[in-house]
């Protein structure tokens, strides 16, 4: 018996034949880890959707994923580095409502990961001066647009980096998303710009220390940019690459992808404009046609409550009314997270809500009342 419950939920992901989904199945099933490694084979094979084979690579490898987990434990324990469980409130709001999210990650910094605004900017590997020019300037606008945005990406040579960089060097938090374990920094070069990530954002990776780089890890990474953010921006990409897979994963989870264009006979922007042609990504320029798309008001921070609201209305006794009374504009990740509601629930309510004229959505699934 395991005295530190956190040991089961670190050794859940660990076993042979579970990945992200069936570790949160798992959980849903038992309502806790620690049965997954208690219970006896037969209860297992109970499980909806689990087979035996299943089932055996779960019980051959439940020791051995037990030790590893007391080693990762004592690792996050002496380099203070911080445990998000899926199974707990703080856990990032957006990450929560993917199918595929991790049933904990590990993340060092200072970073909020439910913070009001959070961006993921990705982008080729071989970035011309076109594209790192438009990274520059685009950080340069949205921090003075938006002083408390999270700028996310994954600590890669050419767009990332210059992503994580050009944050820092506007005052804008920035979180790198890593493809191995937080006792390493990959590419070894980018190590002095991670220090200083720690000190206004952050380093993040739901894999264990001792995970090596592989090739296989980066895609697997590239579900976390996409699923913590509002929505992912490709600055420049050829027509393969890990960007693609970023903004592909973002739009299968319903999240907003957007694209600068480049010239049509450029390999390096024809990822770009064919995300843009098969309307997966809308075409953005600027900044500004960022802010304007995704519907973020850039002096809301600012504005008066009695200017935006001049004059009372009779609103409805509606919990989510009511909380759109309370709060005004909300992504529809804030309002689950404070309705307590799935988005599977909510969508549907939201809907009719629209119908009927009490409310109105914004790009980036932002939800006001009507006037």
């Amino acid at each position: 018996m395991v005295e530190d419950k956190r040991i089961y939920l670190i050794a859940l992901s660990q076993l042979k034949g579970v990945g992200c989904a069936l570790a949160r199945h798992l959980l849903q099933y038992f309502g806790e880890a620690e049965a997954v490694f208690t219970e006896k084979g037969r209860l297992l094979e109970k499980v909806p959707g689990i087979g035996r084979h299943t089932v055996a690579g779960i019980l051959e490898t439940r020791a051995e994923a037990l030790l590893g987990a007391e080693r990762e434990l004592a690792f996050v324990e002496k380099n203070r580095i911080r445990l998000y469980f899926i199974t707990e409130s703080d856990y990032p709001t957006r990450l929560h409502y993917c199918q595929d999210a991790p049933a904990v990650f590990y993340f060092k910094g200072n970073a909020d990961l439910n913070a009001r605004h959070i961006l993921g900017i990705v982008g080729t590997r071989k970035a011309t001066d076109y594209g790192n020019g438009l990274t520059v300037a685009l950080l340069k606008n949205l921090a003075e647009m938006f002083p408390g945005l999270l700028i996310v990406s994954g600590l890669a040579y050419g767009i990332d980096v210059c992503a994580h960089r050009n944050a820092l060097k506007n005052g804008l938090p920035t979180v790198g998303v890593l493809a191995h374990g937080l006792d390493r920094i990959y590419p070894a070069v980018h190590r002095n710009v991670a220090v200083e990530m720690l000190e206004n954002g952050g380093l993040l990776s739901d894999f264990t220390s001792g995970t090596v780089p592989a090739r296989e890890n980066f895609l697997q990474r590239n579900r976390l940019i996409a699923g913590l953010t509002d929505a992912t921006v490709v600055v420049e990409s050829a027509e393969k690459g890990g960007a693609l897979v970023t903004a592909d994963i973002a739009f299968s989870y319903g999240r907003e992808v957007y694209a600068f264009p480049g010239r049509t006979m450029d390999r390096h922007s024809g990822g770009c404009n064919r995300l843009i042609q098969v309307n997966k990504a809308g075409l953005i320029t600027s900044a500004h046609d960022l802010a304007a798309a995704l519907g973020w008001d850039a002096g809301e921070a600012s504005a008066p409550k009695d200017a935006m609201l001049p004059f009372p209305r009779d609103i409805p006794d509606h919990p989510l009314l009511n909380l759109l009374a309370e709060k005004g504009e909300m992504q529809v990740n804030e309002l689950a997270a404070a309705s307590g509601m799935p988005i599977c629930q909510l969508s549907p309510m939201l809907f009719e809500l629209e119908l009927a004229g009490h409310v109105k959505v914004l790009p980036g699934n932002v939800y006001k009342l009507m006037p």
